[in-house]
């Protein structure tokens, strides 16, 4: 077993089938050594999680929690452009994050590390990555987070 798959099965996350795209895209695009990940939602066992803008109708810590369950569902993706071999993965480039904030909502960063902390925590310093932490009038569905992701392989 890879040594990023033990890491994971030891924080007691079970990674889920990937999730099948609801429109016109696919869930990733690899070109030469980078994998781009599309924009993944807080679903859980098929079920979208934590609906409603962060701020009034969602806390900031829950909307972190949203954000932890978007990069387990990136970690899926991932794994699924990998052939299975998360230790083919060289580098977390980038995480852009999305958050259904209500307009006086600020804490952003909070929120992004939700799944920023477990990137880092699972991959080290090659879990190491820019972001953007950004505020969204809505969001598909409802959700209070979408995270979508930039990683480096080995071909």
């Amino acid at each position: 077993m890879s040594k990023y798959l033990k890491k994971i099965e030891s924080l007691k996350i079970e990674l889920p089938t990937p999730a099948a795209p609801v429109a016109n895209y696919v869930g990733f695009v690899k070109s030469g050594s980078l994998v781009s990940i599309s924009g993944q939602l807080p679903l859980f066992e098929g079920k979208l999680q934590y609906i409603g803008k962060v701020g009034s109708e969602i806390s900031t810590e829950d909307a972190s929690k949203a954000a932890r369950l978007c990069a387990i569902n990136i970690l899926s993706q991932l794994k699924s452009a990998c052939d299975g071999d998360l230790d083919r993965v060289t580098r977390c480039i980038k995480l852009g994050i999305f958050i259904n904030g209500d307009a006086n909502f600020k804490d952003h960063p909070q929120v992004a590390n939700g799944a920023s902390d477990l990137i880092a925590e699972i991959f080290g310093d090659a879990g190491k990555h820019s972001r953007a932490a950004v505020g969204s009038g809505s969001l598909p569905f409802g959700v209070a987070v979408e995270i979508d992701a930039l990683f480096e392989i080995e071909n």
